[in-house]
């Protein structure tokens, strides 16, 4: 058992290597451009700009944790994994990756800030979610690591809606979704509630939206102890 969690969390590994590499590429090309973009705008009046590492990797995690239904659970079924091995290798999977994104991102966050604040260049602006509380190195791991396993395994449940029930079984429950979104906005109580939630926003709501993650994941065992390979169109 041990040795196929293990074997199952090396090919998930090898398998986002490659994606990796390209999205920390791109990001750290995105932030040197920033940097030198904000540098030539010391001199122009009410001139900035800003960045945020933590809208880049949210967005790769809602991609990642689709992707792992499509492509992650075919393959280990044919090579043999157990239900319950793949349920588990895939839940330890999405917390290393959310813990280590959020301590690589905020890490260079950290060296970043130091750098703007050494170089003097006051046009940059480093932005987080933690900035509406105690903006702290250890509190935004914290964030990132709780936002990114929940959206794991929110796009993680859709993908397997979308894998066993097929367009029509996962499309009804994203339409109930979309149209509860609208209604909201429409009568106003989904604005008020996410301006309400800014506004006394602390780190124990972070860690409730892990928690949610967690109990979330739990839940999806009943979809992954019946799945097949064979994939509802």
């Amino acid at each position: 058992m041990g040795r196929q969690i293990r074997g199952l969390l090396y090919f998930y590994m090898t398998d986002i290597r490659y994606s990796l590499m390209i999205f920390w590429s791109i990001l750290f090309g995105i932030l040197v451009v920033s940097l030198s973009f904000s540098y030539f705008l010391l001199g122009v009046d009410d001139g900035m700009m800003a960045f945020g590492f933590p809208f880049a990797t949210y967005f790769y995690c809602i991609f990642l944790g689709f992707i792992t239904v499509k492509e992650g659970i075919p393959f280990s079924l044919k090579m043999g994994a157990t239900r319950k091995n793949i349920f588990i290798s895939i839940g330890v999977f999405f917390f290393l990756i959310a813990l280590v994104k959020a301590l690589v991102s905020n890490t260079l966050h950290l060296v970043t800030y130091l750098f703007k604040e050494t170089a003097g260049i006051h046009t940059f602006h480093l932005l987080h979610p933690a900035q509406f509380m105690e903006d702290t190195w250890l509190n935004r791991v914290v964030i990132d690591t709780s936002v990114m396993f929940f959206l794991l395994v929110f796009t993680f449940v859709l993908g397997l809606l979308f894998y066993k029930f097929g367009m029509v079984g996962a499309g009804s429950v994203t339409a109930l979704l979309v149209v509860a979104l609208l209604l909201g906005i429409a009568q106003g109580w989904a604005v008020e509630f996410i301006v309400n939630l800014f506004a006394d926003v602390d780190i124990l709501f972070f860690l409730q939206v892990l928690a949610v993650g967690i109990l979330g994941y739990l839940l999806t065992f009943v979809l992954v102890r019946r799945i097949t390979i064979v994939k509802v169109k």
